[in-house]
């Protein structure tokens, strides 16, 4: 396990694991900690033997918020929205294990992500309208999963909710026992790896493309050329062949 103070990193069953490690402040997102996030994602992403990413955090809190206390210092490195963006549009899934108190900023992580599993314990909080200000930010990533109306409620009174009812809101996948969240973070990793690299990629670009508003003719035609693409490429090829002689099928490395 690699650290450089403000995060842990390792590769271990086929991810790479960042834990943001500052429990004394509850994991906020100080320069130091977004910097080192930043850093450990593009270690993470040009890894050929990482297949996805699992961000958790050490201690009783996934992630705080901003670091209140360091607000209002000049930036030296990569701004919280950038490591966002980064994460949502990685080739390689990015996993939350949501191990603790996902407040502010830190349910940005948990939005952008792929997939959250979280403890069911975990309390989450748009707290910002508790201190006067507004999730900006992160309403770009957690308005779309959550939708206005349950973003509205959340938003305007800050109120906590657990990892359960994250699931029932559609900000979490799965809530377990906090003792059971690394098994249930390595269950969709192993899924993850039986797939082909690079139609894993394509799905995380499908999603969101299949989402954007246009013409229906226009949409199946992209989606034809789309599919066409994939069942002609190499993985594709593989994935029938190893189909027709039931064997596993040997993908091609991004």
């Amino acid at each position: 396990m690699a650290t450089t103070g403000a995060t842990l990193y390792e590769v271990q069953g086929g991810a790479a694991w960042i834990t943001l490690n500052r429990p004394e402040n509850r994991n906020a997102l100080s320069q130091i900690l977004v910097t080192e996030l930043d850093a450990h994602l593009r270690t993470a992403i040009a890894d050929p033997n990482v297949r996805c990413v699992v961000i958790t955090g050490n201690g009783p809190a996934f992630c705080a918020g901003a670091d209140l206390k360091n607000q209002g210092l000049p930036r030296s490195g990569p701004a919280f929205p950038e490591v966002l963006q980064f994460i949502i549009e990685s080739p390689k899934p990015v996993i939350a294990a949501v191990n603790g108190a996902a407040f502010a900023g830190g349910l940005g992580l948990v939005g952008a992500c792929d997939i959250v599993v979280a403890a069911e314990d975990a309390q989450f909080s748009f707290s910002e309208v508790r201190i006067g200000v507004i999730p900006a930010i992160i309403a770009v990533v957690c308005v779309p999963k959550l939708g206005t109306h349950q973003a509205m409620k959340l938003f305007i009174t800050g109120e906590r909710f657990s990892g359960s009812r994250a699931v029932e809101l559609g900000l979490a996948h799965r809530a377990v026992a906090k003792d059971k969240l690394r098994a249930a973070a390595q269950e969709e990793i192993d899924m993850i790896c039986l797939g082909a690299p690079i139609a894993v990629t394509e799905c995380k670009k499908l999603v969101r493309r299949a989402a954007e508003p246009r013409p229906l003719a226009e949409a199946f035609h992209e989606m034809e050329e789309w599919s066409r693409r994939m069942f002609q490429s190499p993985d594709g090829q593989e994935g029938m062949a190893s189909f027709r002689e039931k064997r596993k099928p040997k993908w091609v490395k991004q």
